[in-house]
This record gives C-alpha cells, sequence and structure tokens, in this order.
C-alpha cells in the first residue's frame, strides 16, 4: 500500500480541500496580513500563491508569535 505524498507547498485550492476553510478565506488572510509571506505562505516563481502548511500548522499551534494587534492592546 502506497503511501499519501506530503506537499509542503500547496495550492490555495488544493489547501482548502484539505482544510475546510474557503478560498476565499485563505486570500483574506494573506491579503489582511494574518498569514505572512514566507512564513505561511510564499509566491512560487510562475507568481502562483502556495500555502506552507508547515508554517500554517506553527500559525495553528500558536507559534507564530505576537500578532500587531496583541501589541496594541498591550500597550
Amino acid at each position: 500500500m502506497e503511501r499519501p505524498v506530503s506537499l509542503r507547498y500547496v495550492t490555495i485550492e488544493k489547501f482548502s480541500d484539505e482544510t475546510g476553510y474557503t478560498e476565499r478565506a485563505i486570500e483574506t488572510k494573506i491579503h489582511r496580513g494574518v498569514w505572512l509571506e514566507n512564513k505561511q505562505w510564499r509566491k512560487a516563481p510562475d507568481g502562483r500563491i502556495l500555502i506552507d502548511t508547515q508554517g500554517y500548522e506553527q500559525w495553528v499551534e500558536g507559534q507564530r508569535g505576537p500578532s500587531s494587534r496583541a501589541r496594541t492592546a498591550s500597550a
């Protein structure tokens, strides 16, 4: 039995299928800066946006570091 291939970088469409986040929700997280370039997503040489699954897992687990909102709220 073959093991499924686990890719680090996936398209927004594939990521949406795997996680249940809508493509629009993913794009909104990117455009609002909730997900950071080179952390949770990256632009491929052909210009497509790819989601970094390891970066996403870190975000889910809260390892992203304090957000700008948290710093503002505590100031």
